[in-house]
């Protein structure tokens, strides 16, 4: 399970990586016009839109991500599959065509069906479109079906098998969401404990998309708490009005930033500018505009415990800003932005308390990622297994010479094919994908593998990770030796 969870992780960081750029855009425009949004400033305009275009479609972004990641081979037809899986899923329930097979109006639907176009959605897309493709991309179909046979028969049986996953969500997913609806109802009465209750599954909820549930609980106006809008206008109870927001801006602000920076200092050497371009971007996308999704979805599936740990922390943040009745709000998120702008509105109150509870939660966030990342060896950006070369295994094995290939297509090509038929083959090689120094392959026997064989090619090394599974260590031209391979296997199925 937790190689698949850290699988699915290095998956979404494709689409991750591009979120916050986006989420500092619309910081921008947000502070630019924070009342009209774009109504009343067209720079502003331009600059929310422009990243609303990334930052509203995640859903689909994580859908494609997870199914190029997920699959065998990193194939566009996969890409494809997932965009088709998510198209399916959210049309099929879609609030619109959910009222066509109810034959009611679109208004008397459950609320539910108006959020299914989520990043949980968006995950389930991508895995179902990875696993028909692992399953269909090589089969052949009859002569007179050949047209659709291989990676075309791929986002087919995607559609037919996200059908049959909506008909399940279509039951399943409108009866945990009005649960969650009414469990926020029942926490709602709760006071302080309510409010801590509310942050910890308001984020432990994130990866499900059901958080929305909670949401509109809290938030708005469907159990007659509306904290955002009744703090935005000034109707409500100062202190109390507000207690649903607050203590996400010490967490958003401060310790998801400390987070990132224990992430940083503890990923290996040479890993850290690759880390680094990641962290440290998310890191100011939450602290400026409170776009977390960048930084959470960066570890939420490499190290789950951390993220629960994270949860906990926001649980405990909103219990102690409310408890001392420290507000503030938000109309975008609970970053900079938002902070400096409802610092002055009537119902805030000691706003500038929370600037101090998120520098003590920055320390400990900062204390306890780094401590348990370490302890834990936990797989966190920057900390993924080990992809160098190791010391024993770039010594030149007796009898041979290590090459070190230029990169020339034939080279790699003959490289390739020697480390291909060493592995067994198209009878024996399952799957293979690659990362920074490493080939990665699943092969059927381990006893067929001839690692001789692969070692003549030239390559420093070979590591048996499992029965099913080995590792030819080839170096940072890697990506050129996978690619020869799939050529040889695509010439082979074709």
């Amino acid at each position: 399970m937790m190689n698949f969870l850290q699988r699915l992780g290095r998956s979404l960081m494709l689409p991750v990586a591009v979120l916050p750029a986006a989420a500092i855009l619309m910081g921008i425009g947000y502070w630019i016009d924070p009342v009209g949004w774009g109504s009343e400033n067209i720079a502003a305009a331009f600059l929310i839109k422009a990243g609303a275009a990334i930052i509203d479609n995640i859903p689909i972004l994580f859908a494609v991500g997870v199914a190029l990641g997920m699959a065998k081979n990193r194939d566009g037809s996969a890409a494809l599959s997932g965009l088709v899986a998510f198209l399916t899923v959210t049309t099929l329930l879609s609030a619109g065509t959910v009222a066509l097979f109810q034959g009611v109006d679109v208004e008397a639907v459950n609320p539910a069906f108006g959020k299914i176009a989520n990043a949980f959605v968006g995950i389930i897309s991508g895995l179902v479109a990875a696993q028909m493709y692992n399953r269909f991309s090589h089969v052949k179909l009859p002569d007179a079906l050949a047209f659709f046979s291989g990676k075309r028969l791929v986002p087919i049986m995607t559609a037919f098998s996200m059908i049959l996953v909506s008909v399940a969500l279509y039951f399943i997913w409108p009866v945990v969401y009005t649960g969650l609806v009414g469990f926020g109802e029942s926490i709602s009465k709760l006071g302080a404990f309510g409010a801590g209750l509310y942050g910890f599954f308001n984020r432990l909820l994130i990866p499900t998309g059901l958080h929305h549930a909670l949401n509109s609980v809290f938030w708005f106006d469907v159990a007659g708490i509306n904290d955002i809008g009744n703090f935005w206008s000034g109707e409500g109870e100062k202190g109390v009005t507000g207690m649903y927001q607050a203590g996400f801006f010490p967490i958003m602000m401060f310790g998801l930033p400390a987070a990132a920076l224990a992430m940083y200092h503890t990923a290996k050497t040479k890993r850290k500018k690759q880390a680094a371009s990641l962290l440290l971007a998310a890191a100011f996308a939450s602290f400026f505009t409170g776009v977390t999704e960048p930084l959470e979805f960066s570890f939420m599936f490499l190290a789950p415990v951390l993220y629960l740990v994270h949860a906990a922390l926001t649980g405990i943040s909103l219990f102690i800003a409310a408890t001392f009745q420290w507000t503030a709000g938000f109309g975008f998120s609970a970053g900079l932005v938002d902070f400096v702008l409802s610092s002055r509105l009537p119902l805030a109150n000691q706003p500038y308390m929370l600037l101090v509870q998120g520098l003590v939660f920055g320390a400990i966030y900062y204390a306890i990622f780094r401590f348990m990342i370490v302890k834990l060896n936990l797989a966190t950006p920057g900390r993924e297994p080990e992809e160098v070369v190791d010391a024993v295994s770039s010594e030149p094995t007796e009898g041979r010479t290590p090459t070190a290939p230029v990169a020339s297509g034939g080279e790699y090509s003959a490289m390739a094919a020697m480390i291909y038929e060493g592995l067994g083959g198209d009878q024996n090689v399952t799957g293979i994908e690659s990362c920074i120094t490493r080939l990665r392959v699943d092969v059927k026997d381990m006893d067929t593998v001839n690692q001789d064989r692969i070692k003549q090619s030239g390559v420093p090394g070979v590591k048996v990770v499992s029965p099913n599974h080995i590792q030819v260590i080839v170096g940072t031209n890697v990506q050129f030796v996978l690619d020869e391979i799939e050529k040889i296997r695509s010439h082979r199925a074709g």
